[in-house]
């Protein structure tokens, strides 16, 4: 589904979409509350959401979309943002999106966002991400670091690599391991922590102070 209030973003998007073999835009919303209407109606997979939009706001809608009691596989929210304004990207993520993209990424950067999301991976590898969470992590209270506790050495160290961005492929290089050891490391601390996914990771990774932003220092 795509939910944009500018009906030509929204044929755009739709068009690009629908081009595809494996893929199927099920229906367009100009508005959150449109969107969560619709969704709860034709149950879509995936979910282009983006942030300012009149009436029910991209990040609401992100929110009650994820959050849907009784709803056992909720949609992939995937919010299309503008770096240079929206602000409101920290705070979708801990709504319950699955990633980000801006709004004039190229058509195989969406098709492939949508596809990362739809087999329930976070978007955290792309250049834009680390970006953006650089720009927004740690704008919020910081969990309790008791959260820590359970994880082994290794997991905390597994976790503080994926928060700067980096792939299972590019961390097993990085600690000489399989991409199988590390997949099973991600799950065991997702698990562990009560997260969803790899974004939900990074967020609470600078939380704790295991990430930090760029262009900051600590001891």
């Amino acid at each position: 589904m795509v939910v944009d209030d500018q009906a030509v973003v929204r044929a755009g998007f739709a068009a690009i979409v629908d081009a595809e073999p494996d893929l199927q835009v099920v229906a367009e919303a100009e508005d959150g509350a449109r969107a969560v209407q619709l969704a709860s109606d034709l149950a879509p997979d995936v979910v282009l959401m983006d942030i300012r939009m009149p009436g029910m706001d991209g990040l609401t809608a992100t929110r009650l979309l994820t959050s849907a009691p009784g709803v056992t596989a909720p949609p992939r929210v995937l919010v299309l943002t503008t770096f240079d304004q929206d602000a409101y990207v920290h705070d979708a993520l801990r709504a319950g999106a699955s990633g980000f993209l801006l709004k004039d990424a190229l058509p195989e950067e969406l098709l492939a966002g949508i596809r990362i999301v739809a087999s329930g991976e976070a978007m955290l590898a792309p250049t834009v991400t680390r970006r953006l969470i650089d720009a927004f992590a740690g704008t919020a209270p910081a969990p309790e670091p008791e959260l820590l506790e359970s994880l082994t050495p290794r997991e905390r160290e597994v976790l503080a690599l994926v928060a700067a961005g980096h792939t299972n492929a590019e961390i097993a290089g990085a600690l000489g391991v399989t991409t199988g050891t590390v997949k099973s490391h991600v799950n065991a601390l997702l698990g562990k922590l009560g997260l969803r996914d790899r974004v939900q990771a990074t967020i609470l990774a600078y939380d704790l102070g295991l990430a930090r932003p760029r262009g900051t220092h600590g001891p």
